[in-house]
C-alpha cells in the first residue's frame, strides 16, 4: 500500500487568502522562533521548510552595496525630472535587477529600503541627495511612482517590498541620534506627514523606517504617530523596520530608557516590527526581547503582532508560492533597455538655470572642459558599483570629437618635502591587481577595509608629484599620477590604493595644518598626523612630520590656458558625495569650495564664453550674474557625461526643473535644527526673500505660452484647465505647474503651494490642454483650534506657470469652506503645543508613551499665543499642569498680567507633574498669552467656573 500524502498545511495553500495563511503559519511558530524573526536577519525554520529572510536591501537609485548594477541619477536628480512616469520605469528596472541579482546571490534582499521621502527643507542637510523635493506634493508624486515601479503591477504578488525612509522630520546629520525636531501641529500635518501619507495611501508601500532623531522630545522609534497616523492610512499590514543601531541608541546615546529591555519593549509596542541592530548578530536583540517577556513588559501577543506584519510582506513577495510567483522569472540585469533608461533619466534630470544664448553649442565648437569633476563619474553611499561610466569629458569628446575638446582638471600639482629634504614617494606596484571598492558586494559596506597588498609610501630625493584637490573647509584629497588616491588602511600606513574616496569613514581625506614654517598633514579618517618612519609613511599619535608644500602648478593656471585656447569653456564644478555633505555630515555653507571658485574665476577671466555645469547633491549659492550659461544636475549615474554632452549640444532640449529653492546666501537660511517651516518662513512655501533660482525653475531651448485658464468646482474637487503652446522652433518638454494661495488668510499660509503639474512634450507650434483635478481638501490648513483640517471660506488664487515665480495665468476660486470657531477653552482648556505663535519655545514629550508639552528653549523664557479663546459666560479659576521648576504667566490680548503660577520646588523629574491653580476672571473671546520662565514643562492649561 502507498502511504497517504500528508495534508498541505493551510499556510502552503495558495488558494487561501494571505491573511488566513499568515495566521496559520503564526500559530505553528514557537515563542522562540517568533522572537528570532524580529531581528533584521530572521533565521530559517527548517522544521516548517521556511527559509531565512532579511529586511533591508538598499535601492535608492539602483541596487546598492551588492556589487555592479545599473546606476541611475541620485534621488534629488530623479526629483528634478518632475516626471512620475519616468521614475516609475526606473523603479521597475531597479526591482527587476533586484530579482536578477537575488537569483545569483541570496544575500540580495527583496525588502528594499527605498525611497527616501524626507522633505528637502534645508539645503545644508548632508543627505539632501537622498530626497526628492522640498515640496510634499512633488515628493509624494515621485515617491509613489518609484514605489509602484518597485512593487510591480500584479494585484497580489509584489516584485519587491518598498520601505519608506526616514520617519519623521529628519533633516540634520549633526547629532542626529540625540537632537529633537520641534514640530508644531500645523507643520506636522501640513508638511512632514503629507509626503508619507500620500505615498502610503497610493498602495505600493510595504513599510516605513523610523529615523534616528527625536520628534517633540520623543525618539521616532517609540513614536505614537506610527499607530495614530501611519497605520490608519492603509488596510495593508505595514512592516516598520528600525534604522541601523537605533534600538540601542534609545539607551546608549539618547538615554531615554534605563535598560535595553525597556527600550526594546517600548519600540515593539509603538510599532517597530524588525530590529536592525548589531549587524548579523541577532543574539543581543533576541536576548533583550526574552528579557522583556520575562519582566512582563511584553506578551506573546505583542510578538505575534510584529511577526504577522513581517509574514504578510513575505507572502506578498511570493516566498511561500514559488510556483505561482509571477515575478520569479522577471529579473533583468544591465539590459540595453536599462542602459537607455539610465541615459534618459540623466538627460531629464538636467536643469538649465541660465542661458544668454550661448547654448546649445554649435557643431565644430572648440571646447575646454575643466574642473575637478570634468572627468569624474561620482558615486554616493547608496550607489551600486558602476558597470558603465561616462564623464563630462568623455561625453563631450564623444559628441564633438576628441580633437575639439581640451581638458584641464584644475588640481594643484604638488610634492610634499619632509624636514630632512626628501619627498613623499609612491612606490611602483606593477603586479598589484586593479580593485574597485565594493565590487564584490557587502551586506554592510561600512565594514570594508582598505587595501594592504600595495607597498606603503616612502620618501626619496625626487618624490612623486601628487594631484591635490581642496573640496572645501580645507578637506583635501591627494592622488598619484596613476589615478590612485592616498588612503590609510587598518595598519596605519599610507598607500596610493583607492580608486575613489569613499566608505562609511572616508580614509582618503586630509588637512594641511600650518605649523612653524611648514604644515602638518592630518589624516581625517583617523584624526592622526602623518609621520615618516623607517618602515614607511604612516599615521601615528606622535612625531608628526612637518612638510613643505612645493607647488609645481596651480590648478587655475592650467584652467586659464585651456580656456584661452577654446571657443567655449565648460567648467564642471560641484561635490564629491563622500566629502563635506553626506550621511553623518551636514554642510556648513552654500558656497562653492574656494578651490573651485578660483577655477571658475580663472576660466571666466580667460574666456567670457563660460558655461558653469554644476554637478552636485545639493544647491549652491553661486554668482551667476556674469555667466552666460549655468546648468545643474545631480550626480547622474552611469550615463551622466553622455547626458550632459547631449544637452549642451542641443540633441536633447533641457526640461529638468528645480525640486527645491536655491537660496542666494547663507543669511537666507534658518538654523539647521529649526523645523518650523511656517514660523521661520522656510522653503518656497513661505520664504519671503529673493531666491537665486526659485522652486520649479528650469529653462528650455524653446519657448512656451500659456492661455485659457479656467477653474470649475465639481463635487469635492476643482477641475482646472489651461493650454500650453510651444512657440519656439524646436520640439521640447514643458513642465506646466499649478499653484494655489489663500488670498486673505487669517493665519500664515503658503505664499503659493503646488497643487499639481503636467510634463508635456510639444512640437513647434503644437498646443496641448492641461487638466488638473484639485480636491477641495488641498485648500485646507490644520486648524489648531479645532485640531483638524479646515478649508477657510474666502478667495483662493490659482496660478499657472513655468515655476513658482514664473506665473503666466491667474484666476480666483471661492469655495464655501467652514467658518472659524473659537477655541472652547472653558470646556477643554488649552493643549499647549497647539499654539498659533511662539517665541523661544520647543515642544517636548508629555510622557514617554504619548502626548506633547512645551518648554522654554534651554530653560530660559518663552512666549506662546493662542488666538480666539472662548471663555463662554465666564471662568474664575485657572490651572496649569507642569513639571520641573519655573513660572507660568498669563495675560489676555495685550492686557496686563492676570496670574503668575510658580512651582514651590522643582518636581523630581520631567514627567512628575503637579497642578497649580490661581484665580482669574475672563469671559467672551480673547487671545491668551502665556510666558514661561525657567526649566519647566507645561502639559495642560485648564479653566473652570
Amino acid at each position: 500500500m502507498t502511504a497517504p500524502t500528508p495534508p498541505v498545511p493551510p499556510f502552503r495553500d495558495p488558494r487561501l487568502p494571505f491573511a488566513d495563511r499568515v495566521e496559520d503559519l503564526l500559530s505553528r511558530l514557537t515563542p522562540e522562533e517568533k522572537t528570532a524573526f524580529l531581528h533584521q536577519f530572521a533565521p530559517a525554520v527548517p522544521r516548517l521548510g521556511i527559509g531565512a529572510f532579511r529586511t533591508g536591501q538598499e535601492a535608492l537609485h539602483g541596487v546598492a552595496w551588492m556589487g555592479p548594477a545599473t546606476v541611475f541619477p541620485q534621488a534629488v536628480g530623479l526629483g528634478a525630472t518632475w516626471n512620475p512616469e519616468l521614475v516609475r520605469r526606473v523603479g521597475d528596472a531597479v526591482s527587476r535587477e533586484v530579482r536578477a541579482m537575488r537569483a545569483k546571490d541570496d544575500r540580495v534582499g527583496l525588502n528594499v529600503w527605498a525611497p527616501t521621502v524626507n522633505l528637502l527643507r534645508h539645503p545644508l542637510w548632508g543627505r539632501n541627495e537622498e530626497g526628492y523635493s522640498e515640496d510634499p506634493k512633488l515628493t509624494s508624486a515621485i515617491a509613489t511612482a518609484y514605489t509602484h515601479g518597485l512593487r510591480g503591477d500584479h494585484p497580489a504578488y509584489w516584485r519587491t517590498a518598498p520601505v519608506l525612509k526616514h520617519w519623521l522630520a529628519h533633516n540634520n546629520e549633526t547629532d542626529r541620534s540625540t537632537t529633537s525636531s520641534s514640530v508644531r501641529p500645523r507643520v506636522l500635518h501640513e508638511y512632514d506627514l503629507r509626503a508619507f501619507r500620500e505615498t502610503v495611501e497610493a498602495g505600493a508601500v510595504a513599510g516605513v523606517m523610523p529615523a534616528y532623531n527625536l520628534v517633540n522630545g520623543r525618539p521616532n522609534h517609540v513614536s505614537p504617530y506610527l499607530a495614530e497616523h501611519l497605520r490608519t492610512w492603509t488596510d495593508e499590514e505595514l512592516l516598520v523596520c528600525s534604522d541601523a543601531g537605533a534600538p540601542s541608541n534609545l539607551v546608549d546615546s539618547e538615554h531615554y530608557f534605563d535598560t535595553h529591555e525597556e527600550a526594546t519593549a517600548a519600540s515593539l509596542l509603538a510599532g517597530v516590527d524588525s530590529f536592525t541592530d548589531h549587524g548579523t548578530d541577532s543574539s543581543r536583540i533576541t536576548g533583550r526581547l526574552r528579557g522583556a517577556l520575562e519582566r512582563g513588559l511584553l506578551t506573546e501577543a505583542d510578538l505575534d503582532r510584529a511577526v504577522r506584519r513581517q509574514l504578510s510582506v513575505r507572502f506578498r513577495l511570493g516566498e511561500f508560492d514559488p510556483e505561482d510567483d509571477p515575478h520569479a522569472a522577471t529579473g533583468a540585469f544591465d539590459t540595453p533597455a536599462h542602459r537607455a533608461l539610465a541615459q534618459e533619466a540623466a538627460e531629464q534630470a538636467i536643469v538649465l538655470l541660465r542661458n544668454d544664448g550661448l547654448l546649445p553649442l554649435a557643431a565644430g565648437t572648440r571646447i575646454a572642459v575643466v574642473g575637478l569633476l570634468a572627468d569624474e563619474c561620482k558615486l554616493d553611499w547608496y550607489s551600486g558599483t558602476l558597470l558603465h561610466r561616462s564623464t563630462p569629458l568623455e561625453g563631450l569628446a564623444g559628441r564633438f570629437g576628441a580633437r575639439q575638446v581640451e581638458f584641464a582638471e584644475g588640481v594643484d600639482r604638488v610634492r610634499l618635502r619632509t624636514a630632512a629634504g626628501t619627498f613623499l614617494h609612491v612606490p611602483p606596484a606593477e603586479d598589484a591587481p586593479d580593485a574597485v571598492r565594493g565590487a564584490e558586494g557587502a551586506l554592510d559596506p561600512a565594514l570594508l577595509s582598505g587595501r594592504t597588498d600595495l607597498p606603503p609610501l616612502t620618501t626619496d630625493a625626487a618624490g612623486t608629484e601628487l594631484a591635490l584637490a581642496d573640496w572645501g573647509e580645507g578637506v583635501l584629497t591627494l592622488r598619484d599620477p596613476g589615478g590612485r588616491y592616498l588612503s590609510v588602511a587598518e595598519d596605519g600606513f599610507l598607500r596610493a590604493s583607492a580608486d575613489q574616496p569613499g566608505g562609511w569613514v572616508v580614509q582618503e581625506t586630509f588637512r594641511l595644518e600650518p605649523h612653524g614654517n611648514g604644515h602638518l598633514l592630518r589624516h581625517l579618517g583617523t584624526g592622526r598626523h602623518v609621520c615618516v618612519s623607517a618602515d614607511g609613511v604612516k599615521v601615528a599619535e606622535q612625531d608628526p612630520e612637518v612638510f613643505e608644500l612645493v607647488v609645481a602648478e596651480r590648478g587655475e593656471d592650467a584652467v586659464a590656458r585651456a580656456a584661452a585656447a577654446a571657443d567655449v569653456v565648460v567648467v564642471v564644478a560641484g561635490n564629491d558625495p563622500h566629502i563635506n555633505g553626506r550621511e553623518t555630515e551636514d554642510r556648513t555653507t552654500l558656497r562653492l569650495p574656494g578651490h573651485q571658485e578660483r577655477l571658475l574665476r580663472a576660466a571666466r577671466a580667460a574666456n567670457p564664453a563660460t558655461v558653469l555645469a554644476l554637478v552636485s547633491s545639493y544647491p549652491y549659492a553661486v554668482d551667476a550674474a556674469d555667466l552666460p550659461a549655468v546648468l545643474w544636475t545631480a550626480h547622474g549615474g552611469q550615463a551622466a557625461g553622455t547626458a550632459l554632452a547631449r544637452v549642451l549640444a542641443g540633441d536633447v532640449v533641457p526640461a529638468g526643473r528645480l525640486p527645491q529653492t536655491w537660496y542666494a546666501d547663507d543669511a537666507d537660511l534658518p538654523g539647521l535644527l529649526d523645523y518650523d517651516v511656517i514660523g521661520s518662513r522656510q522653503t518656497y512655501l513661505y520664504f519671503e526673500g529673493t531666491p537665486l533660482f526659485p522652486f520649479g525653475h528650469g529653462l528650455s531651448y524653446t519657448s512656451f505660452a500659456y492661455g485659457g485658464l479656467t477653474a470649475r468646482a465639481e463635487g469635492e474637487a476643482v477641475r482646472v484647465r489651461f493650454t500650453v503652446t510651444n512657440t519656439g522652433d524646436r520640439a521640447g518638454a514643458e513642465v506646466a505647474q499649478l499653484y494655489g494661495r489663500a488670498v486673505a488668510a487669517p493665519v500664515p499660509r503658503p505664499r503659493r503651494e503646488l497643487l499639481g503639474h503636467r510634463r508635456l512634450v510639444l512640437g513647434p507650434g503644437e498646443t496641448a490642454e492641461v487638466s488638473i483635478d484639485v480636491p477641495l481638501s488641498a485648500f485646507a490648513f490644520w486648524d489648531v483650534a479645532q485640531d483638524r483640517p479646515r478649508v477657510e471660506p474666502g478667495p483662493y488664487e490659482l496660478l499657472a506657470g513655468a515655476s513658482s515665480e514664473d506665473v503666466r495665468l491667474r484666476t480666483v476660486l471661492t469655495p464655501a469652506g467652514e467658518p472659524a470657531l473659537p477655541r472652547p477653552v472653558a470646556a477643554d482648556g488649552l493643549a499647549p503645543a497647539g499654539f498659533d505663535e511662539q517665541s523661544g519655545i520647543e515642544i517636548v514629550d508629555r510622557t514617554k508613551a504619548a502626548g506633547d508639552a512645551v518648554t522654554p528653549v534651554d530653560g530660559g523664557t518663552g512666549e506662546l499665543v493662542y488666538r480666539a479663546c472662548d471663555f463662554g459666560t465666564g471662568v474664575a479659576q485657572m490651572t496649569v499642569e507642569v513639571s520641573g521648576g519655573g513660572t507660568v504667566e498669563v495675560s489676555l490680548d495685550d492686557g496686563p498680567l492676570l496670574a503668575a503660577l510658580s512651582t514651590a520646588t522643582p518636581t523630581p523629574g520631567p514627567y512628575d507633574y503637579v497642578v497649580l491653580g490661581a484665580p482669574v476672571a475672563a469671559a467672551g473671546v480673547h487671545d491668551v498669552r502665556l510666558r514661561l520662565r525657567g526649566p519647566l514643562r507645561l502639559a495642560h492649561v485648564g479653566f473652570s467656573g
